[in-house]
């Protein structure tokens, strides 16, 4: 058995628990207790802190020894990742102190932790069974595993033509409607002609030439001061005044006159500048600017190239899907016939665990179904002419024990957590121990958790956590062998000891 993944459970103000610290090791731990002393409260509170379930605790604490993966979902990880449930106004999850919602937590939880409750279903998802059928097949034809890769592969490649190829039979309904519509876009913009930059040159000319009456005919004014130059020098010169200042000032307003031309304005056409100016700015308002009209011009160019070559396209794409769809069909049957032979095999795996769980024997059938990423077949299950939906949940849960036992055994894959809710009740003594025999070869894989209602699940536990009840509220802790013994004399005989249920005790704890 590998580390523990929960090695601490703290919990604050729920329910009956006024307050409880836990220590866990690895393997099967089981609480026992009488009815009503908190037992399926305590499991609710590892459910809870993982984001399986809501409580009304104000504080639940998990350490978890655990690679997670937490990255993913910024955050840091260490080598004990500490998980808290804490409640006030609202409840909110943290993991390593940092917040997180329910959502990620329990997506978080959910690749470490299985919980066995008779609403989930999954094991007997047919993806899952499928996987395990490939692997029993890997296992007997070496081939198996590289058509599974290829066919992987050529399956992908079939969704993207098909998806290219339905988009296509799309346009097609409105390929008149798109054409036309990128044609009169194009000629649009091509009717004008945009260039970059040209709007804001031929505003600047547009605003210029919209001041020249009035510089001109403020220049006319203002070169009367040029008959009076004589004048004016005449007088500075009988006054003995320096004319120096006045003949500098009137050269540089000669030269600023000289300056103030318009001669590169002739043979301009206001009227068609203005007509420019306004096609410009009907592109800028319908497209952002002119560099975007001008992408969009390409872009639509491109489109119409599309429009008129689509049949084409299409012709190469039927041709494509054709091909695939029939290397599809011949790669699925050479999948279908491997996993015919190794379907019986996984059937009578099963069968031993469900013989050994007291159940009847399932049978199991390879049919066909539409073509997807797991190839053409779907395995079906029938339990003695009875269905999933009709078997009770104490059924439920000990298929849902043959189907993991199986699992764990054809991989040799496992690890985590497993949870189970009372999955002895309401079963003989024989049924009980059968139920045991197979969790203790699961706790090699993983760390289990489960309520306990009869001795024979409680004395394979490499752990035994009693929880009892008093009128200060509700406590737990785990037991020692004397203990132990005594716990598994009260499951026996109740709460008057008997010594054959002490004997007995004791030798299902040997």
């Amino acid at each position: 058995m590998g580390a523990p993944v929960i090695e601490r459970l703290y919990l604050k103000d729920y329910l009956s628990f006024d307050e409880l610290e836990l220590k866990f090791g690895n393997g099967l731990s089981v609480f026992t207790g009488v009815s009503g002393a908190g037992k399926s409260v305590l499991m609710g509170a590892i459910l809870s802190v993982f984001g399986y379930k809501d409580s009304e605790a104000r504080l639940i604490e998990a350490d978890v020894e655990c690679k997670l993966g937490l990255d993913e979902f910024g955050i840091e990880e260490d080598d004990i990742n500490c998980f808290k449930l804490l409640k006030d106004k609202s409840t909110r999850y943290f993991i390593n102190n940092q917040s997180i919602s329910k959502k990620k937590l329990n997506l978080v939880a959910s690749r470490h932790l299985k919980y066995l409750s008779a609403r989930d279903i999954t094991e007997f998802e047919n993806s899952r069974l499928l996987n395990l059928l490939d692997i029993l097949a890997s296992k007997k034809s070496k081939n198996h595993n590289q058509n599974l890769i290829k066919f992987k592969e050529k399956f992908g490649e079939f969704l993207s033509v098909k998806k290219d190829l339905d988009k296509i039979n799309e346009e097609e309904k409105k390929i008149d409607e798109l054409r036309d519509f990128a044609k009169f876009e194009i000629e649009k913009i091509e009717q004008v002609s945009p260039k970059v930059g040209e709007f804001e040159e031929l505003n600047a000319i547009k605003k210029r030439l919209s001041k020249k009456d009035k510089i001109e005919e403020a220049w006319s004014r203002a070169e009367a001061i040029f008959a009076y130059e004589k004048a004016v020098m005449d007088a500075l010169h009988i006054s003995e005044i320096d004319s120096g200042f006045f003949s500098d000032a009137l050269n540089e307003l000669k030269i600023a006159r000289s300056s103030v031309d318009f001669d590169e304005f002739e043979g301009l056409d206001i009227e068609e500048i203005l007509d420019r100016i306004e096609s410009l700015n009907a592109l800028i308002k319908r497209y952002g600017s002119i560099e975007e009209c001008l992408e969009i011009l390409k872009k639509r160019k491109s489109e119409l190239a599309h429009y008129e070559n689509i049949e084409f396209q299409k012709s190469d794409l039927v041709s494509k899907f054709t091909k695939l769809s029939n290397e599809l069909k011949s790669s699925s049957e050479a999948i279908t016939k491997e996993r015919f032979k190794a379907i019986k095999e996984l059937e009578t795996m099963i069968n031993s665990y469900l013989k050994d769980l007291y159940m009847d024997r399932i049978d199991m059938d390879l049919n066909s179904k539409n073509l997807d990423i797991n190839g053409s077949d779907l395995v079906d299950i029938n339990l003695n002419s009875s269905n999933l939906k009709t078997l009770s949940s104490g059924e439920i849960n000990r298929l849902r024990l043959a189907f993991i036992a199986s699992e764990a055994k054809i991989s040799g894959l496992g690890g985590g957590v497993l949870i189970l809710d009372e999955i002895d009740a309401n079963l003989s003594g024989k049924e009980a121990m059968s139920i045991a025999n197979v969790l203790i070869e699961l706790s090699s894989l993983y760390q289990i958790f489960a309520i306990s209602h009869q001795p024979q699940l409680s004395s394979k536990a490499h752990h035994h956590f009693l929880v009892q009840k008093s009128s200060k509220g509700s406590t737990a802790k785990e037991l020692n062998m004397d203990e132990r013994v005594m716990e598994l004399s009260r499951m026996i005989s109740g709460e008057s000891i008997t010594q054959e249920a002490t004997e007995f005790a004791k030798k299902l704890l040997l």
